[in-house]
């Protein structure tokens, strides 16, 4: 049975005008909130034509229909109505049962024997482990890749194995596996090599390291090429066949990995008490990787972040405790939020500003000397990062508007600067994705090579537009919606024309409009404590379940709308809807200042908050978007 209990296991929507182009508001629908708090909100209005409208932030607004059997499945699931349409607006319907979603438990986690390659790659690993040859974890320079390789050697040091890890330079070494580090591994001595988040591509370096003499196993979850490495075992949800969770993310695999391990030493499907603890412990890691992988949180995704956020707080590795010290998460209860922006980014700063090995040791072998050594390290290398990111970001956003690839007959970002740090770019890459709502590509010119990162819009595949645009590319890899590369400098302005061609010809006017989906209209009136408490149980929130976002029919202030924070940056308003009236935020939204005080009606899109201040709580909005009449 494994090391836990196990079971086994299209909609319309309606649009109103916001109009096309920019502006990100408080935040993108499908992203966590700027800071942990509760949800609320209840039942809903019917759907009802608006008058033309425009919108602050230029988004058009698509209000999902209320289900026709929301409060039938209501009373049946005793839940409140507004939670039944949010569960089927999140697939949760037919014979689907509300508290997998609603309380998923660890018994649903699919056992390792279903994951393509594991077992295979479980049994050779247990045997070197036992015959006491030399085993190094290559992992990935981001947070998926240091997670999966701590969780592999959490595991093996576990079984009293002669492990190691390497970790390549981000800049000197680039993604995946590489070639000459291989080689130098196995020249050091490693007979085996395990990679983690990476090498399904990576044919030579495979090749590389059979020819010789060491054998190599890989563990990846990104999207493969033509041709697969020869001759050796690959741990994959989709390659040599098909694990029910094509979502799982590399710390995944590496979890899964290191589960059928336990099993493998242990010689039974069920594993001792010390492996049962320490994979409960791993968890943690796990969640970490998925939710930083930004990987959608469904199905098994969402089991292992529920259980592994929870761990995190208790958590018996030293590392992982003083990192949690340090960002401010040394008590309460961790959200997916605080991974995203607290969490995650210390560990990457590593990678990104310097070299990922410390992050790594620190999750790995670090005692607690060394561990706030480094912990102090990431503080400052994130504060860095901060700062360069802002740089290249207010650069990258003037260039785009003085190349004018912000207008309808280019639909695609592509930028290439020397000086630009290429361990920051990507971020920057996600950012102007959000402001122009374009596949964009920012690329950091050396003499030689240019290092690229590439983020994109949904009905916009990077892997298969870098793939038509490969003559002009020494290398790429990646995701759908995230790739890398790298190029020669002569051949910017080539890569440019055909990756902009190929955006042009298959992306729609309709595709570059930013939406805002919105899970339900809802009255004012409506909104109360007791539903604010059991919307949050529809976490952990992130990619494949966002925080619900809610509207209002037409509002009037019912009081002077003003602006607030040091710099006067945010809007604070209350709104009445004739029947009760509620408190506002509008994060970074000034703007609206005036044409709130102009109308003094409008339509709101929030995200439902509770405000705990002196005791009190109270449910609030926070504002994502207005519309007002036109």
């Amino acid at each position: 049975m494994g090391i836990l209990p196990m079971i086994h296991h299209g909609q319309h929507a309606r649009a109103t005008n916001g109009g096309a182009g920019g502006g990100t508001g408080i935040l993108p629908v499908d992203s966590w909130a700027r800071r942990p708090c509760h949800m609320a909100g209840t039942a809903m209005l019917r759907g009802r034509h608006s008058p033309r409208v425009s919108s602050i932030l230029i988004r058009e607004w698509i209000i999902r229909p209320a289900w026709v059997e929301r409060d039938a499945a209501a009373e049946r699931w005793r839940v409140h109505p507004l939670i039944a349409q949010l569960l089927f607006n999140r697939g949760v319907h037919g014979s689907a049962r509300p508290s997998t979603f609603l309380d998923p438990q660890l018994g649903e986690l699919y056992p390792p024997e279903l994951l393509p390659g594991a077992t295979v790659a479980a049994a050779a690993i247990a045997a070197a482990v036992r015959d006491r040859r030399k085993i190094v974890i290559y992992g990935d320079y981001d947070v998926d890749g240091m997670t999966g390789l701590a969780i592999l050697w959490h595991v093996l040091r576990a079984a009293g194995a002669d492990v190691s890890f390497y970790v390549p330079h981000r800049l000197d070494e680039g993604y995946g596996v590489n070639v000459e580090a291989v080689r130098g591994l196995v020249a050091d001595g490693a007979q085996l090599i395990v990679t983690v988040d990476c090498g399904v591509t990576a044919v030579e370096a495979a090749a590389a390291v059979r020819s010789a003499g060491a054998e190599i196993i890989i563990t990846d979850h990104h999207q493969s090429g033509d041709t697969l490495p020869e001759g050796v075992t690959i741990v994959h949800p989709t390659v040599g066949g098909q694990y029910p969770n094509e979502h799982l993310c590399g710390a995944g695999v590496a979890f899964k990995l290191g589960w059928a391990i336990a099993q493998a030493i242990c010689g039974s499907q069920r594993v001792n008490e010390p492996y049962r603890s320490l994979l409960s412990d791993a968890l943690a890691l796990a969640a970490l990787g998925t939710v930083a992988d930004v990987v959608p949180l469904i199905g098994e995704n969402r089991v292992i972040v529920r259980h592994g956020l929870a761990r995190l707080t208790s958590t018996p590795f030293v590392g992982l405790r003083v990192l949690m010290e340090s960002a401010g998460l040394a008590n309460g209860k961790v959200h997916s939020y605080d991974v995203g922006f607290k969490l995650a980014p210390r560990l990457n700063a590593a990678g990104r500003m310097g070299h990922a090995r410390l992050a790594v040791e620190l999750l790995t072998r670090a005692d607690e000397a060394r561990s706030r050594e480094i912990a102090l390290y990431l503080e400052e290398q994130n504060r860095a990062r901060q700062t360069t990111e802002r740089r290249i970001a207010r650069q990258a956003t003037e260039l785009v508007e003085a190349k004018r690839q912000n207008g309808d007959a280019c639909r695609a970002v592509v930028l290439a600067q020397k000086g630009w740090h290429a361990g920051v770019i990507g971020i920057v890459a996600s950012r102007l994705v959000d402001k122009f709502h374009r596949p964009t590509v920012l690329i950091s010119l050396g003499d030689e090579i240019g290092q690229g990162s590439a983020r994109s819009v949904p009905n916009f595949n990077l892997v298969e537009a870098l793939a038509a645009c490969g003559e002009h590319l020494i290398e790429f890899g990646g995701h759908a919606m995230a790739a890398g590369l790298k190029i020669k400098p002569d051949r910017v302005t080539a890569f440019t024309e055909a990756f902009t061609h190929r955006a042009n010809n298959h992306l729609t006017g309709a595709d570059l409009k930013r939406k805002l989906w919105i899970d339900a209209e809802v009255a004012l009136h409506w909104l109360d404590l007791p539903t604010a408490d059991a919307l949050s149980k529809l976490g952990p929130f992130g990619q494949g379940n966002p925080r619900p976002v809610l509207c209002t029919d037409w509002v009037t202030l019912a009081d002077e709308p003003r602006t607030v924070g040091a710099s006067g940056g945010h809007v604070q308003a209350v709104f009445s809807d004739g029947k009760s009236a509620m408190k506002s935020i509008a994060f970074g939204q000034a703007s609206a200042l005036e044409p709130l005080k102009h109308h003094r009606r409008c339509r709101v899109a929030f995200e439902p908050i509770v405000n705990e201040f002196n005791g009190r709580r109270t449910v609030e909005m926070q504002v994502i978007d207005f519309q007002f009449p036109s």
